[in-house]
């Protein structure tokens, strides 16, 4: 084997599917190299005996795979054999050992190379990366958020101390003022015995608020100290996070987050007051207080389960659960009694100490379940919340009853009390797959068709146990006592569990009783606890909480929808040469009411009015101010103004409402007879229209301003429109949300009626319902933030056979020759049998314009051929009524 580089051109870079073949490749063109063959040079040495399987490759393919594409053994080995010709066997199975080793690892586990030739990353090991990337995102999210709400509980709690310590300072010195009053009254012969009494009884009274100030002064101290740790907690945890996510991309830092505002209840206690007065609003402020920290606490109980925190910081594992626990160098405070339904602490002041989070007590479950049942926003949510966080977790098996009907609101219903059963969940039972509480019908059994369900309506007897129970409010359990009651409710037939596992719960709303629910538990499980009632109680008030909360939304969302159904046009009307059609699509089930309307007014002279609208907002207001403003409309349509005109009076009228009513208007007026259109905006989305031919324009109107901002001049435009064209009117709604830009609504409207036209025949336009049905097909499923209106018009115009005009003189013989006018074109329009009734119609219509009032130029008589018969007089006259 001769020494030396290798002759002839460089090699190209190793292309092989894996790092371990391109190593291979590295090794046998150094062997190459070092006994200086070149690609031809071993092409030409090769012989048959090379290759078991195959014939030679020809010089193109040897040198691919000696670039690592379709590498085989038999080329590696021949290449050893060339180049180590003159070496015994032995030391060529030596040089063969690495690539030998290298050839096995890439039949097992290659490394796959990236299109660089470097190692890639297996698609596995990505996906698992990126699985791992999407986890610790979504993670830092819940940290983040944890952290910002941490934050403004300790921000709100700390304000709520300073507040309290102010009370609190303040009570102490009433006490001691009082104190001395009193020291002195009673030393005083001449005091008098009720003066006496007046300020005994004052001093208990603020004595005993100081005691609640100091109580309510430690739980904020507590719940600041408890939101602190957490934020502490959340703090270290996104650090950790941002550092395991620095090498996959970078993240925000963390916020600060904006902080709660402060409840101000110092300026509650005026000091200026009397004394009785003084207590009074310290009374008042401790209740808000108390309402305060209590929103406070379950919302730090809530980033607690959501940060899964066991133990607050520097607790030891021996602490016991739902006592306070003394830290490094906090002094010994006495453990409050244990409560399984309420986590605060009325004595933890001392800032060592720390209230431990639990898991798995009445108190979780119970804040959990609320929050379960309070999102729903109709009847069956609610009671669907109830069944799904109390089974499995609370009961094996629930019944909701609720009352039929239910009464709403300040309604006193009267008749019977009847209860129906809403809504029943519960566990199957492994061996027969049904509800083992339930009775089988006998007549069922054989054909296995399961068992046999309640009485769907129950009435309430007068005096019965289920009455008592009913009335009495508070949760039972099925003791002998109440069993009848469950009977009652449950059927005659039930045989189920009794006792302390069943339970009974009244649903009482804020007037009165609106059903029952029905908890039960199986013999193999634990029964209920007296604690339990207090947790059936909270849950059986939060649902009825609830249910009177939606049927009052639904009242009111049906009130609405009847507000908005009578505010906007019931028919529109039937105008010579137009078509039209509209819609109209609240904006989702939480917003049923809204501004938006449109209208079509008929004008004279066989004109209409197009109108579309938006008031800002979403309530009742706005809905209010909408139909204010479209009757405002109307009567500004009516007095045949131009539509600038209409425009200014109606930013007036909208001005006259409130500086904050504003809304977007176009108001355009159509001519059949001239084929022409006049349109006035303010500040609405343009309108578009659809030519004969199936081309979609955007019509170039100015947008003008609002009506209600004032002080500003509206303009009009006049454009022809060819018979057959559409016009689009819309607002807002149906062009943008919270998914798109208002340009790109615009544009994708545009391209949907452009593509609607093509479906229908050449010169035939598609039909205004089903073009009003397409045109609502572009919205989304997030494309429903605002109620959309919308109205069509199919402009067909009047041909010039089905009009006739004249102009007559302003003298006594117009009368005449407007009737003479008359007869003959009826004669030619084959309307001969009308003609003796519409020249006296003209004649008195002409003599009543040559009587009335002076006039300058000729009088005008025009006749139309609609679906009516239509005759029009005009005039100039010298003077304006008023």
């Amino acid at each position: 084997m001769s020494g030396g580089k290798r002759p002839g051109r460089p090699w190209s870079p190793p292309k092989g599917p894996c790092q371990e073949i391109n190593d291979i490749v590295a090794i046998i063109r150094d062997w190459l190299d070092g006994a200086g063959i070149t690609v031809r040079g071993l092409h030409a040495a090769l012989t048959q005996d090379h290759f078991a399987d195959e014939n030679v490759p020809d010089e193109r393919k040897l040198r691919e795979r000696l670039a690592g594409v379709g590498l085989t053994w038999d080329t590696v080995e021949a290449v050893a054999d060339i180049c180590f010709a003159d070496e015994s066997q032995a030391t060529t199975g030596q040089h063969l050992e690495k690539p030998r080793a290298l050839w096995k690892a890439a039949e097992e586990q290659p490394t796959v190379v990236g299109v660089d030739g470097e190692p890639a990353v297996p698609a596995r090991e990505l996906l698992q990366a990126q699985e791992r990337a999407i986890s610790a995102l979504e993670e830092l999210n819940r940290a983040r958020k944890a952290y910002e709400a941490s934050e403004r509980a300790r921000h709100q709690s700390l304000q709520m101390a300073t507040v309290l310590f102010a009370l609190l300072g303040q009570a102490q010195a009433q006490v001691r003022e009082l104190s001395r009053r009193l020291e002195s009254l009673q030393a005083s012969p001449d005091a008098l015995s009720r003066e006496i009494d007046v300020t005994h009884l004052r001093l208990r009274r603020v004595a005993t608020q100081e005691d609640d100030l100091r109580i309510q002064l430690a739980r904020a101290e507590a719940e600041r100290e408890r939101a602190q740790a957490l934020a502490d907690l959340a703090a270290r945890r996104i650090e950790y996070l941002e550092s395991e996510l620095r090498g996959v991309g970078s993240v925000d830092p963390v916020g600060a987050g904006s902080g709660s505002s402060a409840v101000v209840l110092a300026e509650q206690v005026l000091f200026e007051a009397d004394a009785d007065s003084r207590l009074d609003q310290v009374d008042a402020t401790l209740r808000k207080a108390r309402e305060v920290l209590d929103r406070e606490h379950e919302a730090v109980q809530e980033i607690a389960d959501e940060l899964g925190a066991e133990y607050p910081p520097g607790v030891g594992d021996g602490a016991v659960r739902g006592r306070i626990v003394r830290v490094s160098g906090a002094e010994d405070v006495p453990a409050p009694s244990e409560d399984g339904l309420f986590g605060t602490t009325p004595h933890n002041r001392q800032p060592g100490t720390a209230l431990v989070v639990r898991q798995g007590d009445r108190m979780r479950f119970v804040g959990a379940a609320a929050r379960r049942i309070s999102r729903g926003l109709d009847l069956d949510e609610i009671v669907m919340g109830l069944c799904r966080a109390t089974v499995p977790t609370f009961a094996d098996s629930i019944f909701v009853y609720l009352r039929d009907p239910l009464p709403v609101g300040d309604d006193r219903p009267v008749g019977p009390v009847q209860l129906r059963l809403r809504r029943t969940d519960r566990l199957p039972d492994e061996s027969t797959g049904f509800d083992s509480f339930l009775p089988v019908d006998p007549r069922t059994a054989e054909v296995d068709e399961g068992p046999v369900m309640p009485p769907e309506m129950v009435a309430v007897r007068p005096g019965s146990t289920l009455a008592e129970v009913l009335q009495g409010v508070r949760p039972v359990f099925g003791d002998p006592a109440h069993h009848d009651a469950l009977h009652q409710l449950l059927g005659d037939d039930f045989n189920g569990p009794s006792g302390s596992r069943a339970l009974l719960a009244p649903l009482r709303g804020l007037r009165r009783v609106v059903g029952a629910a029905v908890f039960l538990r199986r013999l193999e499980r634990v029964p209920f606890e007296p604690d339990d009632l207090q947790v059936a109680g909270q849950l059986a008030t939060q649902t009825a909480l609830g249910i009177d909360k939606a049927l009052l939304y639904d009242r009111e969302a049906y009130l609405a929808a009847e507000l908005q159904r009578s505010m906007l046009p019931q028919t529109l009307p039937r105008a010579s040469g137009v078509r039209l059609a509209a819609r109209y699509l609240p904006a989702a089930e939480t917003a049923r009411i809204g501004g938006d309307w449109y209208d079509a007014i008929p004008l004279p002279g066989s004109r209409v009015a197009l109108v579309a609208g938006d008031v800002m907002g979403h309530s009742m207001t706005s809905a209010a101010v909408m139909g204010q403003l479209r009757t405002t409309t109307q009567t500004l349509a009516g007095l045949d103004l131009p539509p600038q005109e209409v425009l200014h009076h109606l930013d007036e009228q909208a001005q006259r409402l409130g500086t904050d009513r504003m809304a977007t208007c176009l108001y355009a007026v159509y001519d059949p007879v001239s084929h022409r259109i006049t349109i006035a905006n303010a500040g609405h989305p343009p309108p578009v229209l659809l030519h004969p031919g199936g081309r979609a324009e955007v019509l170039h109107v100015p947008p003008g301003a609002p009506v209600g901002v004032g002080g500003v001049d509206f303009e009009a435009v006049e454009l022809g429109v060819p018979a057959g064209s559409t016009l689009v009117l819309y607002t807002d709604g149906l062009v943008e949300s919270r998914m798109r830009d208002i340009s790109t609504g615009i544009e994708q409207l545009r391209e949907q009626l452009a593509a609607t036209a093509l479906l229908t025949e050449p010169g035939a336009p598609p039909p205004l319902e089903y073009l009003c049905d397409e045109i609502l097909n572009i919205l989304g499923p997030g494309d429903r933030d605002d109620d959309i209106a919308l109205l069509t018009a199919r402009f067909d115009g009047l041909t010039a056979s089905d009009v006739a005009h004249q102009s007559l003189g302003n003298t006594h013989e117009a009368p005449l020759a407007g009737s003479q006018f008359t007869r003959q074109t009826l004669d030619g329009w084959g309307l001969g049998h009308v003609s003796d009734i519409a020249e006296r119609l003209v004649g008195e219509l002409i003599t009543s314009a040559v009587d009335a009032t002076p006039i300058i130029g000729p009088i005008e008589l025009r006749l139309m051929r609609t679906h009516v018969l239509r005759c029009e007089v005009q005039d100039r006259s010298t003077e304006v009524s008023p």
